[in-house]
């Protein structure tokens, strides 16, 4: 590609990522009211859990289809999934209409990011990558602080809808540039799709997510249906590992687990994916409830966390020019497992400044880690399968994403009807709608105090969880292997040229 055509790629890629970064935090900002007006406070988590499950299957799926057909065609279709479902999200009248729309939404975010990261690893070299990171993790930030600030305005002073139909825009935009620049230049895989693999991965993904939510009824723990799911679950993963050692062109690549700086970053990504956006997705409702804030309020919360996410990124990429990945990788542990570690002491009383640390040391160590792996893994693997690490990588991070989601609403739900019950009230007698209502927690009704403090403390449940997932993740950050990404990519060339036939 000439000069500017490469510019003008890389504008419709920081678009994606802009696109993927709103997403991630604008809807997290509204649902607070979309609850208060479809209802659905049980099944709040599957909105989330519904768009990961399907943004995460889709991810290897993706990533191995843009190998086999090229970049282009898959992330345009991705592009166009997104917007479709995007479009039915804003016209859905029910919580349940609503989720299933998020689905389609999802399949679209599946291939975008995994797409813009690979095709990154394509145009550019380790050394341009390093820096440009600091360039699209710019657009990350801005569009994430955008994000929540945009979502608490139109929810305060247009409508919930408009955080869905926004996504228009700078998908179609990015779409169009990409058509009118983009020339394929990466070697193609001749090898069919491996549709037995996906379809395993998902139904196994599927079954275990629906035994998690058998928790919420009476005796879920001992039902027959949560241990039928749960075996079924066991099942299809082990036919999944079975089907994917014979497979000739695996949806999950079983020979790279082999490597050990890919199985620590798949580790890692998903305990860490587990963590933050397990507990991202609860922490404005809790200012919004507990705190008594406003949505715009609330959204804000997140501000700091994608601001120092933004910063871990540029100063993370820059200094593996330097130093070891590893010794990156376990900064941002630490400062992950901080953040956690703070964020478990929240309760009604405390001051919004204090989260909004908390999710500013949270994001900081997921900034210094995610390049970190991401950059060593893209530098290890052979040309070819670019693609299908980097979307693992990513699938892995994703599915934490919603496991957690998913673990953390069932511990909500079970432990907010324990906390009203020991205060003697009717889980069903209290309207969660009236405490939305309220702007400032000092105006709080009486009746409505024992939900404030129940769900306070059926939050902090949640990040409980968080900080075992985080201490998980720095856990297997320190079995990464030593080294650094000029080797790598020295290594990964030594190889490449011994696969040559003589004489090419």
């Amino acid at each position: 590609m000439s000069h500017r055509q490469l510019h003008i790629v890389t504008a419709a890629l920081m678009l994606s990522l802009f696109l993927a970064s709103m997403e991630a935090t604008v809807v997290a900002t509204a649902m607070p009211t979309i609850v208060a007006e479809l209802g659905g406070l049980s099944i709040y988590a599957w909105v989330f859990s519904a768009y990961m499950l399907a943004s995460t299957t889709a991810v290897p799926i993706f990533g191995k289809l843009s190998d086999i057909y090229g970049r282009l065609r898959i992330y345009l279709i991705s592009v166009a999934l997104f917007l479709i479902g995007s479009t039915l999200c804003g016209l859905a009248q029910s919580m349940p209409q609503l989720i299933a729309f998020r689905v389609i939404q999802g399949l679209g975010a599946g291939g975008l990011l995994p797409l813009a990261f690979t095709i990154i690893g394509d145009i550019f070299t380790f050394e341009q990558r390093a820096k440009i990171q600091g360039v699209f993790s710019g657009v990350w930030g801005v569009s994430s602080i955008i994000g929540p600030l945009l979502g608490g305005f139109l929810v305060d002073f247009a409508n919930w809808q408009w955080v869905f139909f926004f996504n228009l825009i700078p998908g179609t935009i990015a779409a169009a540039l990409m058509l009118w620049a983009w020339r394929e230049s990466t070697p193609r895989t001749r090898a069919q799709v491996d549709f037995l693999g996906a379809a395993l991965m998902s139904s196994s993904i599927v079954a275990f997510l629906l035994a998690l939510f058998q928790l919420n009824q009476p005796n879920g723990l001992t039902s027959p249906v949560f241990i039928s799911l749960l075996i079924l679950a066991l099942g299809l993963f082990l036919a999944l590992i079975w089907a994917e050692r014979r497979a000739p062109n695996p949806i999950l690549p079983i020979h790279l687990f082999r490597e050990r700086l890919f199985a620590t970053a798949v580790g890692q990504g998903f305990l860490a994916g587990f963590g933050i956006f397990g507990s991202a997705s609860f922490v404005p409702f809790f200012v919004q409830s507990v705190l008594g804030t406003s949505a715009t309020v609330a959204g804000a919360t997140l501000t700091p966390q994608i601001l120092m996410w933004t910063l871990g990124s540029i100063v993370g990429s820059r200094l593996l020019l330097h130093y070891g990945y590893r010794t990156i990788a376990l900064w941002g542990a630490g400062f992950f497992v901080i953040g956690f570690g703070l964020m478990v002491q929240v309760g009604v009383n405390t001051p919004q400044w204090f989260i909004m640390l908390n999710t500013g040391l949270m994001g900081l160590g997921m900034g210094f880690a995610i390049p970190a792996y991401l950059i060593a893994v893209q530098s290890s693997v052979p040309r070819q399968s670019l693609g299908t690490a980097t979307s693992t990588v990513q699938f892995s991070r994703n599915i934490g994403g919603t496991i957690g989601v998913s673990a953390m609403g069932v511990i909500l739900t079970l432990r907010l009807a324990e906390e009203l019950r020991r205060a003697g009230v009717d889980p069903n007698s209290i309207s969660l709608n009236s405490l939305l209502d309220k702007t400032s927690a000092a105006a709080l009704a009486p009746s409505l105090l024992p939900l404030r403090d129940a769900l306070a403390h059926a939050i902090n449940s949640v990040f409980v969880i968080g900080l075992i997932a985080s201490i998980g993740a720095l856990l297997v950050t320190t079995l990464t292997p030593r080294g650094n990404i000029q080797s790598l990519e020295t290594d990964r060339k030594k190889q490449a040229s011994a696969a040559q036939p003589a004489g090419k």
